[in-house]
């Protein structure tokens, strides 16, 4: 028997209805299937160091324009404790693209280049499906690779009307590359924004915006030419240390005086100087060495803090752009320095060193799917962790080259058990005021061998150091005042750092075993 025409029709309708809503359901799923990787927006600045940024403290947190710093702090979470492995510009940048140390990459110092046949994290998500560009700078030597796009500063950039090489142009003469006209920061973010609008919108995304700010010479906008005009700025309380006797501390350093040196010449001669500073002429002359230094550092701590107040402005253009075109909620945002940088604390300015104003890279993350905002994060991160978190969002398998780990499950409160408790650090590049050495620091001591020898480092002074040890208890001294490694109370966690420093080296196969030099070193020095 039949069923009723009107049950049949009813009977159509519900299958029509029923087979409609799994093709939505399987097109839904096909579409939450195309959207369901993060896209990676990882923005970085040089030099631009913790104690400019406000969210950490410090004397100049209320003095540093910084509202969308805060903006994404109060959004993500705060890393407290993220290092670099050797603090100098290429040789940072050439580990995050990496994963590995300089030993395991080949980038050491200022004058290597990272090959264009390594493999880096940007040809990892390329490979899987990622659009991938990097704009602003680069400072690797090779041309980039793993890119889609990329459109980078020339060397090390110039911040006025610079001078970009994109894949036409990069083997190109030097009249064949690209001027682009106005300041540097404000130019690579717009160039950010060009590529944000017209790239592949069916592909997940990483984008690397890097600004030259805040290298020097320190330059901003004219927008902020009378930006802490009158006004004094706090001093950091080791400004006054003018050598190693009042500290314990082997090495001289890099001393403001050697930057108010600078200031003179180019106000002497500013075409022939290498860099433009801002507001020259600076002189010193006729002061005596406590009234130097105090107008020196001055005049350095303005200009560096306009240069970042310039920063943060593009980044709030970055965040805004996210915001209306509703990519917001699906796109990892990280904003970092590539090292750290000495304001005035013991007397120095620049990078290089293991202490704490050097080492620390300030970094914040925002992904509201993951990642609970206002958080702190005190786990000791890495930039060879950088490429493996990038390529654990991107879900695809860790290459084996890494060295780093993800610390994708530390950022949602999950720290792994066996995460590392002590960082190794290695600056390679050697001079008599900043010898090479090695050390590791944990939550709370520093150990450090500076070991002042030039091994077969390019761009490195022949003139050879004593080597020297250094240790801090950073509970206690938290801004490295007392070199305490002569301390009785403190031979026995020494002893136990040295077996710890040995186990690493080993770990990351940095032994200097094809170094004679460094073998004897270790043989009389190590007890």
């Amino acid at each position: 028997m039949k069923p009723p025409k009107q049950n049949m029709n009813a009977f159509k309708l519900l299958f029509t209805l029923s087979f409609a809503c799994l093709l939505v359901n399987c097109n839904s799923s096909k579409k939450e299937e195309k959207t369901e990787r993060p896209n990676i927006l990882f923005i970085m600045s040089d030099d631009h160091t913790s104690q400019a940024w406000g969210i950490y403290g410090g004397v100049l947190k209320d003095y540093v324009q910084n509202t969308n710093i805060e903006r994404l702090g109060d959004q993500g979470m705060v890393l407290n404790n993220a290092f670099c492995t050797n603090s100098i510009c290429v040789p940072s940048r050439a580990t995050i693209l990496s994963g590995q140390y300089s030993n395991k990459n080949g980038v050491y110092t200022l004058s290597d280049a990272l090959h264009s046949d390594s493999l880096n994290v940007a040809k990892v998500l390329q490979k899987s499906g990622y659009q991938t560009a990097i704009i602003g700078k680069w400072h690797l030597k090779d041309e980039p690779s793993g890119f889609d796009y990329y459109n980078i500063l020339h060397d090390q950039g110039r911040y006025w009307d610079p001078i970009l090489r994109t894949a036409e142009n990069f083997n190109k003469p030097a009249e064949a590359w690209d001027v682009h006209k106005g300041f540097s920061t404000d130019v690579i973010t717009q160039l950010s924004l060009d590529w944000l609008n017209q790239r592949d919108k069916d592909k997940p995304f990483m984008l690397m915006t890097h600004f030259k700010a805040t290298h020097e010479p320190f330059d901003f906008p004219e927008r902020y030419n009378h930006l802490y005009e009158n006004i004094e700025i706090p001093e950091p309380e080791s400004l006054l240390d003018f050598s190693p006797e009042t500290t314990g501390r082997s090495i001289i350093g890099q001393k403001l005086e050697n930057l108010s040196w600078r200031y003179e010449q180019a106000s002497n001669d500013p075409k022939n100087w290498w860099c433009h500073y801002p507001g020259l002429p600076f002189y010193t002359k006729g002061m005596d060495s406590i009234t130097a230094r105090k107008a020196t550092y001055q005049k350095f701590i303005k200009d560096f803090m306009r240069s970042g107040a310039a920063i943060d402005d593009n980044i709030g253009k970055i965040l805004d752009y996210l915001e209306a075109s509703d990519l917001a909620e699906n796109t990892i945002v990280i904003y970092t320095a590539d090292q750290g940088y000495f304001l005035g604390e013991h007397g120095f300015f620049d990078k290089r060193l293991i202490y704490e104003e050097s080492l620390r890279m300030p970094f914040v993350i925002r992904y509201p799917k993951e990642i609970e905002a206002g958080g702190r994060l005190d786990d000791i991160i890495l930039n060879i962790d950088f490429a493996a978190l990038f390529a654990d969002y991107a879900g695809v398998q860790q290459p084996e080259s890494f060295q780093g780990r993800s610390f994708r499950e530390n950022l949602k409160g999950r720290t792994p058990e066996d995460w590392r408790t002590s960082a190794y650090y290695r600056y390679w590049t050697n001079h008599p005021e900043r010898p090479g050495h090695f050390g590791i620091r944990n939550k709370r001591y520093k150990l450090a061998l500076f070991y002042g020898q030039s091994l077969d480092m390019t761009g490195s002074s022949k003139e050879t150091t004593e080597p020297a040890w250094e240790f801090y208890d950073l509970e206690k001294d938290p801004k490295e005042n007392h070199n305490a490694y002569n301390n009785t109370e403190y031979q026995d966690i020494i002893k136990d750092m040295k077996v710890e420093l040995i186990k690493q080296r080993e770990a990351v196969e940095d032994t200097d075993e094809q170094y004679p030099t460094m073998q004897k070193i270790f043989k009389t020095h190590w007890n």
